[in-house]
């Protein structure tokens, strides 16, 4: 996996859905340079608390952009260009990806068939709320509620509700990683680049699998039903002593084994044998069931389902998710040089040879420009009194 570390990827990015695509690529072990405007900057520098009493290093940027250089750069300006262009060629950029609308490609210079005349095997994506033929502006929760995941969310007859984590912009994010991936490999074999043109709108209803087969063909209406499932029972949250368990059964057979033990007895009943009987009667049946749950604690109806190999939890907190055995083991670290302060990122969806060499630890998230020194002077030959003066004119 050492040849992922010899990827360079230059993102102009902002707001989460591209920041987290190259966050995942660092964990890769890629070179990620954040190229971002002089002036405004991305603007998740500035949300959450100031943590580090300075300005564009808030907290809610440090969730995702660790093990990244950042660079500032107006691309609106001719120079800028010029020497966006000198850092595709000299530094051998392999991926360029960008949030931008469409209708910027061309007024930035940042256009595939631009990127493309620079190097040829260049592997450019570009992600859009919905698609290279719309300027429509496009933020998660309205993904949310154009791809009808909202429809899908919240209690029955209630208002709609958001997912609880951005998932649209996190799920094109993973659609992006997978894409770049391919197109990395792709290249391997033939020595061509890419074209990616990645729209959330079209990432998000692709999860709608059930929903839209279901709809589209058997006449079935698909919509929120709270903590139950459209096609499983019994299957939801049930309250105990001491809280609340999410029990899940899958099958009948399952089913079976859990009324066939003394706690549960009494709901052995054959109208309940089959799934189908059970889904017809959801409502009842699942007062039945937490009437017996509200009995007892819910360690001991953790441990009981366990026993018999029933899929069961507690509903965790976000503290007791990263007590976690499992999660605590993966969690990542990244320690601020300057201040020595240390910040705990979430585990990666799977530890790689990168983070496993480092310890999982990956560097701290970058100041706003921090790399202009290194790479426009160190790099790219610019001397002090260039870049000052480049600076002054807003063009870095």
């Amino acid at each position: 996996m050492d040849a992922l570390k010899q990827v360079k990827i230059l993102a102009l990015e902002q707001a989460t859905v591209v920041p987290y695509l190259t966050y995942r690529l660092a964990m890769d072990g890629m070179e990620v340079i954040r190229l971002e405007h002089p002036v405004y900057g991305d603007p998740n520098r500035m949300i959450g608390e100031n943590v580090l009493g300075e300005e564009r290093m808030n907290s809610y940027y440090l969730c995702i952009n660790a093990g990244k250089k950042a660079l500032s750069l107006n691309l609106a300006d001719d120079q800028g260009k010029e020497l966006f262009y000198k850092l595709v060629k000299e530094l051998d950029i392999d991926i360029f990806v960008t949030n931008q609308l469409p209708k910027n490609y061309e007024k930035l210079g940042i256009s595939y068939d631009a990127l493309k005349a620079a190097k040829p095997d260049i592997i450019w994506m570009g992600i859009t709320g919905f698609g290279p033929d719309s300027n429509e502006g496009a933020y998660d929760p309205i993904l949310q509620a154009r791809s009808g995941l909202m429809e899908l969310t919240g209690e029955a007859g209630e208002t709609p509700q958001v997912v609880g984590i951005p998932l649209p912009d996190m799920g094109t994010s993973e659609h992006g990683y997978g894409l770049l991936m391919k197109a990395l490999f792709q290249r391997a074999v033939t020595g061509e680049g890419a074209r990616i043109d990645l729209s959330m709108f079209e990432s998000s209803c692709s999860w709608l699998t059930v929903p839209i087969t279901m709809t589209a063909n058997f006449g079935k209406t698909i919509s929120r039903r709270g903590n139950t499932h459209e096609f499983f029972c019994p299957v939801s949250v049930y309250e105990t002593k001491d809280g609340y368990i999410y029990l899940a059964v899958g099958n009948d057979r399952q089913w079976n084994t859990m009324v066939s033990k003394d706690m549960f007895s009494s709901l052995n009943k054959p109208e309940y044998e089959k799934n189908a009987g059970r889904i017809a009667d959801v409502g009842a049946l699942n007062q039945a069931i937490a009437a017996i749950t509200r009995q007892y604690d819910s360690e001991e109806l953790i441990a009981f389902f366990k026993s018999i190999t029933l899929p069961v939890s507690r509903i965790n907190t976000i503290k007791e998710v990263i007590a976690d055995p499992l999660v605590e083991q993966r969690l990542i670290t990244t320690q601020d040089p300057r201040t020595d302060t240390h910040v705990t990122l979430a585990p990666p969806p799977n530890l790689t040879p990168f983070l496993d060499r480092n310890q999982r630890r990956m560097s701290f998230p970058p100041r706003f420009g921090e790399q202009n020194q290194e790479i426009y002077g160190g790099i790219l030959g610019y001397t002090v009194e260039q870049l000052s003066e480049m600076k002054e004119k807003g063009v870095i």
